[in-house]
C-alpha cells in the first residue's frame, strides 16, 4: 500500500517556511472554507488532555490524530510538528487565566496574578518546562500586557516594569518548579504525602544531620509546622516579595 500523502494545504511546513512567517501570523491569516471540523482549538483541547493525563513525551501527531478521530496528517494543517503543537498548547492553558478578574491596585492585581501562574502550572505540570518568558504567543503576551498597564498607574519607567514583573514571574516559576519537582519524585518512589516523603529520605537526612555541619536546618527540621502546606509556603512568600519591591519603590 503506498504511503498516504496528506492533502493540498496539509503539507507541514519546511523549516525555512516556519523560519518566516510564525504560528499565530498563519493562524490569523483568513482560512480556505474547512474540509472538516478540525480547529486549533480542538488541538490544543485534545492535545492539553493527552500531556495532561499522560505527561508531555506521550504527546505525539500520531497520538494526536488518533484522539481527535482523523488522518494522521491532519493537523499538519494548522502546525508544522511538534513544537508548534507544544506552542498552541502552552496558548491554549493561558488563554485560560483570569485576567480581566478586578484588582484593588497593583499589589491586588500583582498578587491574583502569581496566584493564579502557580494554579495553572500546577494544573499542567508539562508548562514547567515548556513556557518560558521568550514563548512569544497571544495569550501568554497578554499575561505582562495586564501587569505592564497595572503598574504604569505607578509612574514606573518602562525597564523597572519589566523587572518588577520578572520578579514576580521568577518566584512564580521557581517556586512551581520546586513543586512539581518534589511530586515527580513521589509519583517515581510510591510516596502519597509528607510523612512518606521524609520516611523514604530518612537514612541520608539522618547521616547528614549527624554531621553536625548543618544545625540551622536541623532546627528546621525539629520546629517547622508547616512543611505540608504548600499553599501558606507559597503565598508567604510571595508577600515577601510583594513587601520588597513595595519598599524599594515606594509604591
Amino acid at each position: 500500500m503506498p504511503a498516504q500523502q496528506a492533502p493540498a494545504g496539509d503539507t507541514p511546513a519546511t523549516g525555512d517556511d516556519k523560519a518566516l512567517v510564525s504560528l499565530w501570523e498563519r493562524l490569523a491569516r483568513p482560512a480556505p472554507a474547512p474540509r472538516t471540523t478540525l480547529t486549533p482549538q480542538r488541538i490544543a483541547e485534545a492535545a492539553v488532555a493527552i500531556a495532561d493525563a499522560e505527561g508531555l513525551d506521550a504527546v505525539t501527531m500520531r497520538r494526536l490524530a488518533g484522539a481527535l478521530g482523523v488522518a494522521p496528517m491532519a493537523a499538519y494543517r494548522y502546525v508544522s510538528g511538534k513544537d508548534e503543537l507544544i506552542e498552541l498548547m502552552v496558548d491554549f492553558v493561558y488563554g485560560l487565566l483570569p485576567l480581566d478578574e478586578p484588582a484593588d491596585g497593583w499589589r491586588d492585581a500583582m498578587r491574583s496574578l502569581a496566584v493564579h501562574l502557580r494554579a495553572m502550572n500546577l494544573a499542567h505540570p508539562w508548562t514547567v518546562r515548556t513556557a518560558t518568558p521568550f514563548s512569544l504567543s497571544p495569550n501568554q503576551l497578554a499575561v505582562p500586557e495586564r501587569a505592564f498597564a497595572v503598574l504604569a498607574e505607578h509612574g514606573l519607567d518602562a525597564d523597572t516594569t519589566m523587572a518588577v514583573f520578572r520578579t514576580v514571574t521568577g518566584y512564580v516559576h521557581g517556586s512551581v518548579a520546586a513543586e512539581v519537582a518534589l511530586e515527580n519524585l513521589r509519583r517515581e518512589h510510591g510516596w502519597t504525602d509528607g510523612d512518606q516523603t521524609r520516611a523514604g529520605l530518612a537514612p541520608r537526612m539522618t547521616w547528614l544531620m549527624g554531621t553536625g555541619r548543618y544545625p540551622s536546618y536541623q532546627r528546621y527540621l525539629g520546629e517547622a509546622t508547616r512543611k505540608d502546606d504548600p499553599d501558606w509556603q507559597f503565598g508567604t512568600g510571595l508577600d515577601c516579595v510583594l513587601d520588597g519591591i513595595a519598599a524599594h519603590f515606594g509604591i
